[in-house]
């Protein structure tokens, strides 16, 4: 008859469990902190990356909606450093410009303030601006009306206010009785826009027609600034073009820009901050290794009694290591549970807040788990190294 080998565990595997969890409840309070450790770490790592790609989800899918096709025309400078101005002809030369879709010519009144009404101090801009425009900027922006109605081309003191202009002044009503003090008179405020992501000076922003900033409020005929909506596929070529058709004789002093890099900056922002941020989930994720190793530790230290009564009653060294190594994956198995939990619970508030969709890659859920169970491993392996090398008599001679 073969003799079994006494180096080889004869504890079941359905006992592993058990026998460790019994154990870990003999010190609740030190076990709950150390899977506390982990859990932070994991939960910090879910809900980074959770969160980041909610938020890449919806910047992109805000990107898709606004089209990346729209580019801006503004403004440059001279030789001296000056602010150089853009030819009066400026936009219909660029609507001239094959796989151009449409075009805004819009000018900022520089010296003309809008106020809440005429008692406001007048260095009290708030920040807002006046800009002369016609009903191609809502086309060419994609953007609508909160409320009321947009610019007419009658030379009437009439104003449309961005979303950000009219939340600043208190203006939450559009039409007869609804007035703001602009360029020393009062505007009737004919509309609201709703916010244009792609465009934020115009959120901030009173908009009045061409022909009324001509006719009260000293405009020259210069547009500041003009967008331009190209073709998807012709981006690029009308990006090229653009400086040399909206000012030929000087194209150096014309800037052309893409906004929607904007938003894709935004994205490349969040993943660098996501970076670091998941740097510090390691670190608590290191903390909450180190916190099971002394846990696992002073349990050894605690349990050499119970160690060599065991080794005595015949266990081998492999059968007290794989009990106390048992004892650290379960510990960190529950705190990466945990973890998992909180980092999806974290995720979908945050991105409910935000009006987000929820997205939590599901690699994390299974892999923050796996993560856990080897820093367990690796937390546990030299206290169970230790635990083998308690000698029977050794331990027995210390009870």
């Amino acid at each position: 008859m073969a003799r079994r080998d006494p180096r080889r565990s004869a504890v079941r595997a359905a006992d592993l469990v058990p026998v460790a969890v019994l154990g870990l409840r003999s010190r609740q309070v030190r076990s709950l902190l150390s899977a506390a450790g982990i859990a932070i770490g994991i939960a910090s790592i879910v809900a980074v990356l959770g969160v980041t790609r909610s938020s890449e989800s919806h910047l992109l899918a805000k990107l898709n909606q606004l089209g990346t096709n729209l580019l801006t025309v503004t403004n440059g400078q001279d030789g001296s450093g000056a602010e150089a101005e853009l030819p009066a002809p400026a936009a219909p030369m660029i609507r001239l410009i094959g796989h151009v879709q449409s075009v805004a010519p819009t000018a900022q009144l520089s010296v003309v303030n809008v106020f809440r009404n005429d008692r406001v101090p007048a260095g009290q801009t708030g920040g807002l601006s006046v800009r002369a425009c016609d009903a191609s900027l809502l086309a060419t922006l994609n953007g609508s009306l909160l409320t009321g109605r947009f610019l007419t081309t009658a030379p009437v003191a009439t104003t449309v206010l961005g979303y950000d202009a009219a939340t600043t002044l208190g203006v939450t009503t559009a039409g007869p009785g609804s007035e703001v003090w602009l360029g020393g008179r009062w505007f009737t405020v004919a509309g609201i826009l709703k916010p244009m992501p792609l465009a934020p000076e115009i959120d901030e922003s009173a908009l009045v027609s061409f022909p009324t900033a001509a006719r009260l409020l000293g405009y020259n005929g210069h547009p500041s600034r003009i967008y331009v909506r190209a073709g998807p596929d012709n981006v690029t070529g009308v990006y090229q073009v653009l400086a040399a058709t909206a000012n030929p004789e000087n194209p150096s002093q014309v800037n052309v820009s893409r906004p929607s890099d904007a938003l894709t900056a935004q994205i490349a922002v969040k993943d660098a901050s996501g970076s670091l941020i998941l740097g510090l989930g390691a670190i608590a994720l290191l903390v909450g290794t180190v916190g099971i190793a002394n846990v696992m530790v002073i349990s050894v230290l605690e349990r050499r009694s119970e160690v060599g009564l065991r080794r005595a009653l015949g266990a081998a060294r492999v059968h007290v290591a794989v009990q106390f190594l048992a004892e650290s994956l379960v510990l960190s198995f529950l705190g990466g549970a945990a973890g998992v939990v909180a980092g999806v619970a974290i995720t979908t508030a945050a991105a409910r807040y935000r009006g987000w969709a929820v997205l939590v890659p599901a690699w994390t859920l299974w892999g923050g788990v796996l993560v856990a169970i080897a820093a367990g491993a690796i937390a546990g392996l030299y206290p169970a190294v230790r635990a083998t090398r308690v000698t029977p008599a050794d331990a027995l001679r210390t009870t």
